[in-house]
């Protein structure tokens, strides 16, 4: 497998200027401490409202943060993620990728993880996920038109089946919320870290304890500049009508 830098080609960059932005969109973890409009910051969440979800629920909330106060609390527990993060699957560039540039992630993931009290703004993005409006009926129905087979499966994999179906609904949000930023000439990266220690997180930030969060999002003015993003080539991902 080869990680290339992927510049967008002429026919792109001539045709809707979303395909520009998504191929310039790197994960930017070096932000200049400098407050982002409010205003601006509601454009991403709107952003985010406008992602497809799930069977239309809807059930998406936003913690965003901006207090340097409660941001100055969550740095410890950023730290403590991180630094576990580190030293287990971040301890290795993953296949593909030269030390080099891996080397350059891994400093700017340590520059964000001891400047994260600065960080401008935070977004978590919350999902609780509605009871099952089920009957009899409709589970005899269900189990009928998977059949027998198809029902033990759904049933073995059901945790996952509930992770993903929960994630459908939240992360086509974020993505939008990504794009945007990068639209409005923000940095922003998503992380899972924070899921290590996600009680602590809820706990500091007053989040329900029957609320799942799926990420958490730094945002903020970048210092660097966006470029290509280096990615695998589709000739290689691709699978035309079957594996």
């Amino acid at each position: 497998m080869t990680i290339e830098t992927v510049r967008a080609d002429a026919s792109a960059l001539d045709g809707p200027a979303l395909f520009s932005t998504m191929s310039t969109m790197r994960a930017m973890r070096r932000l200049k401490p400098d407050a982002v409009p409010d205003e601006t910051t509601e454009q991403l969440i709107q952003a985010a409202v406008w992602g497809p979800s799930g069977g239309n629920m809807q059930c998406y909330e936003y913690v965003v943060v901006t207090d340097r106060e409660v941001m100055a609390r969550l740095a410890p527990l950023w730290k403590r993620c991180v630094d576990a993060y580190l030293a287990t699957t971040g301890k290795h560039a993953p296949a593909g990728m030269d030390d080099a540039a891996y080397g350059r992630m891994v400093a700017a993931i340590e520059y964000q993880r001891d400047h994260f009290a600065e960080t401008p703004v935070l977004v978590v993005p919350c999902y609780r996920f509605p009871e099952p409006r089920v009957d009899e009926e409709g589970l005899l129905a269900s189990a009928r038109a998977l059949g027998p087979a198809g029902a033990e499966q759904l049933m073995n994999t059901q945790t996952r089946f509930q992770a993903l179906a929960e994630g459908s609904c939240v992360y086509p949000g974020v993505q939008n919320l990504l794009l945007a930023a990068r639209a409005l000439g923000l940095a922003a990266n998503i992380t899972i870290w924070h899921l290590m220690l996600e009680r602590e997180w809820k706990e500091a930030l007053g989040i329900p304890e029957d609320m799942r969060t799926f990420a958490a999002v730094p945002v903020g003015w970048p210092q660097g500049n966006f470029g290509p993003v280096r990615r695998r080539q589709v000739a290689d991902v691709i699978h035309r009508n079957g594996w």
